[in-house]
């Protein structure tokens, strides 16, 4: 199983927009990448910058992280590309006909945020009908 530290997935992500900037080719996942990142305008100066890499970004000060919410965006088009957790694909289908694909996403991510939180603090494995059930309750908009 792949699992990057974080220095390593904030620099994917600043790589991929560097490519771009440069007018370099990407590989397709790059390209997943910044297509995420043009649509989050408010990213693009800090992955401009080297020193993000190291960068800490703290609830208490108000401050969203960048890379993780690029990061959970890259992992619900996965799920959502595979159908896994099955029935994800349906849901995210229903919620960008009703909103836009972007809020549709971002819909998600709330409820990958609270199981991955939930999965943490009860050392638990994420708990995928948990986690539908939470989009699903997006769904009826």
């Amino acid at each position: 199983m792949f699992n990057p530290s974080r220095e390593q997935v904030r620099q994917f992500f600043i790589e991929a927009w560097q490519k771009y900037r440069q007018k370099q080719l990407v590989s397709p996942l790059e390209n997943m990448a910044v297509q995420l990142i043009q649509q989050h305008p408010e990213y693009h100066e800090l992955l401009e910058k080297p020193e993000a890499i190291n960068q800490d970004y703290t609830v208490e000060k108000g401050q969203t992280n960048p890379f993780l919410h690029l990061s959970m965006h890259l992992a619900i088009q996965e799920q959502v590309s595979i159908d896994q957790p099955p029935g994800i694909k349906a849901a995210y289908e229903r919620l960008a006909a009703a909103l836009d694909p972007h809020e549709a996403s971002h819909r998600i991510m709330e409820a990958l945020g609270e199981v991955i939180w939930e999965a943490q603090r009860l050392n638990k494995p994420l708990d995928n009908e948990r986690y539908l059930e939470l989009i699903y309750r997006h769904t009826s908009i």
